[in-house]
């Protein structure tokens, strides 16, 4: 499965974006699909993850109640939507995808598709 992330952009601090993954090749309605990003000179960091059963949501510490996953298997699309947006929000998002699990990880390794990501940037 190929996964095409989009979305990002510039927006100022306390805006909102929404991100989208499109998969294509296969349909991943089945699959787990977690967010995470990457910020210039740090570590690669979960964002958050949506399960394909129930579904199941789990986000990092850092974006709770202000970050929504969600997922509409007909389009083939997840989507993180970001509201009350910080400076230090700002990354590369990428969105990833495994086909093995039934629920959420906040482990890299766990997924086995990515996408090439997304910039996001917020202003002060």
């Amino acid at each position: 499965v190929q996964l095409q992330a989009s979305g990002g952009g510039l927006v100022q601090a306390g805006g909102s974006l929404r991100l989208s993954c499109a998969a294509s090749g296969r349909t991943f309605s089945t699959y787990v699909v977690g967010w995470f990003r990457q910020a210039p000179g740090k570590e690669r960091e979960f964002v958050g993850a949506i399960s394909w059963s129930g579904p199941i949501t789990s986000y990092a510490d850092s974006v709770k109640g202000r970050f929504t996953i969600s997922r509409d298997n007909a389009k083939n699309t997840v989507y993180l939507q970001m509201n009350r947006l910080k400076p230090e929000d700002t990354a590369v998002y990428y969105c990833a995808a495994d086909a093995t699990s039934t629920y959420t990880s906040n482990r890299a390794s766990r997924y086995s598709y990515w996408g090439q990501g997304t910039q996001v940037t917020v202003s002060s």
